[in-house]
């Protein structure tokens, strides 16, 4: 999962939406407390444990996310944000401990997924005012008011310049901001994105989960895709829109639904399902496979990852 902080050199104007090949060139699983979640999918997908394994290992909780980023500037960092900083870093493939940028990339956009990032934050923070007063709040706690804070911090712990949004739309939203980055690259804005899913799994979060979706046990996790129009040719498996093509399998619901066999993601599982489905493709899996999120409330979602062609496996 290797990509460089600084994104490839842009190979196209802007301003076209000239149907263009969308790869992930890099993924990531940062989710703690999954390990029998390769032995089931591996047995699911009759593919060796090995490679899911080696994917899912070492995803550390968020109070221990220095042990992936380093110590400095966690200070006040959400349960989510350090989660989705720890995928991120994971999937762009740097050594533990805090990596400063060069500089800005212009190129490189983030898009992040999640519906539960900040509640517990506006929670107190709300009840700190109608107790105390808005002087009681603390500045450096208030930006985590921001339900956009996700984005924005990774984009400014790794030098980000292009566009930066937090999709909150449910179920659904993992796949939404896939779809939303597959047009930011097609649209000539970025010549790479980061699409992170993130969330935290506190007590409030869990509550409000509850309250909707009783169904699955809410898991805190994140992951992350490198999304691209530059990959070498050939490498990196090909997203692209269902269409109505047979997929040999489905990861989902409908098919090996995370949520239901380990515990839902919730606003992430899009994004999740998607770097597993990478996972298995790399693993030797063959292709389409189907990638769907959503629920009956929220309506569903979904997208096909196949193989590079060529791709030797």
């Amino acid at each position: 999962m290797t990509s460089p902080l600084t994104a490839p050199g842009p190979t196209r104007s802007t301003g076209t939406t000239a149907p263009v090949t969308v790869r992930v060139a890099g993924w990531s699983l940062h989710l703690p407390e999954a390990d029998g979640l390769a032995a089931d999918l591996a047995a699911w997908s009759d593919t060796s444990a090995s490679r899911l394994t080696a994917t899912l290992a070492d995803a550390v909780p968020a109070d221990r996310a220095h042990q992936v980023l380093g110590r400095k500037g966690l200070l006040y960092k959400e349960p989510a944000t350090r989660l989705a900083l720890c995928a991120v870093h994971r999937a762009l493939g740097l050594p533990p401990g805090r990596h400063l940028p060069d500089g800005v990339d212009p190129r490189t956009a983030v898009v992040v997924a999640g519906n539960l990032g900040n509640v517990a934050t506006v929670a107190d923070l709300a009840r700190t005012v109608h107790a105390e007063g808005g002087r009681a709040v603390s500045p450096l706690a208030a930006p985590n008011a921001s339900s956009n804070v996700v984005a924005s911090t990774v984009a400014l712990w790794f030098g980000l310049g292009a566009a930066n949004l937090m999709v909150c739309s449910g179920a659904t939203a993992g796949l939404d901001a896939v779809r939303a980055a597959m047009l930011l690259l097609r649209a000539g804005r970025a010549d790479r994105v980061l699409v992170v899913g993130a969330e935290p799994a506190d007590e409030v979060a869990t509550e409000l989960h509850q309250a909707g979706r009783p169904a699955f046990p809410l898991r805190a996790g994140a992951a992350c895709l490198v999304l691209t129009t530059t990959a070498v040719p050939g490498t990196g498996p090909v997203l692209g829109p269902s269409d109505g093509r047979a997929a040999y399998r489905r990861i989902g619901p409908g098919g090996f639904d995370p949520a239901a066999r380990w515990g839902d993601c919730y606003g992430a599982a899009g994004v999740v399902n998607l770097a597993l489905a990478a996972t298995l493709l790399d693993a030797g899996l063959p292709g389409p496979v189907a990638v769907a999120c959503g629920d009956d409330t929220d309506g569903r979602r979904e997208l096909l990852l196949d193989a590079a062609p060529g791709a030797g496996r």
